[in-house]
């Protein structure tokens, strides 16, 4: 029967930012502009719309479906992590509560330890303001991450079974699956608009 993963790339919302939210605000609208922002908001609130509308029309079959998210540690409290964001307005958690009503499986996906490095990293960056903005350390924390998010979808999903894999734009975690699994890619890039559009052709 085999294993599949749909491929879903998001961008973070301001919910998802949890404390870094006002700052990272704050220094986009300093560079774009109000304007720029809210086309922005515009711009996830499409893409979560449309994302909902072609997952509907994969007529899955819940029972046999596990989602991994960005940014969800194996923790033992995913669905509580969840239920909270989701609550807080997140659409992509709220998307990922209807699919659990559905009859999906949350899967916890990241290293928690990994996830807090990182955020000390992004947090440090942020408060150096005028500083230069380091990568590098990002980068090698990003592909630790997407080495831990391959190895737990490769141990967690069955043969028979499909995922549901919601992830950054940056990561590469489609390059680090094993070949067995499918790779369903539910669009290709960003704005979702312009991949409609482009699959259609």
């Amino acid at each position: 029967m085999g294993r599949r993963l749909i491929y879903i790339p998001i961008i973070h919302t301001e919910v998802d930012m949890g404390s870094l939210a006002e700052s990272l605000k704050k220094e986009y609208i300093k560079k774009y502009g109000m304007h720029k922002w809210e086309q922005h908001l515009k711009k996830i609130n499409d893409l979560w719309t449309g994302i909902e509308e072609r997952l509907n029309q994969k007529n899955l079959r819940y029972n046999q479906v596990k989602v991994y998210q960005d940014g969800l540690p194996v923790c033992g409290k995913e669905l509580e992590i969840v239920q909270d964001i989701a609550n807080s307005g997140g659409k992509n958690h709220q998307l990922l509560l209807k699919l659990i009503h559905e009859g999906a499986t949350l899967v916890g996906t990241e290293d928690p330890a990994l996830l807090i490095k990182e955020y000390q990293l992004i947090k440090d960056a942020t408060m150096r303001k005028g500083a230069e903005k380091g990568t590098d350390g990002r980068s090698n924390y990003l592909a630790e991450r997407d080495a831990f998010i391959a190895n737990r979808i490769d141990k967690t999903l069955k043969d028979g079974e499909t995922g549901v894999l919601f992830l950054g734009m940056l990561h590469k975690v489609d390059e680090k699956l094993p070949s067995d699994i499918v790779i369903d890619y539910l669009i290709y890039h960003l704005p979702f608009k312009e991949a409609v559009s482009k699959k259609k052709n």
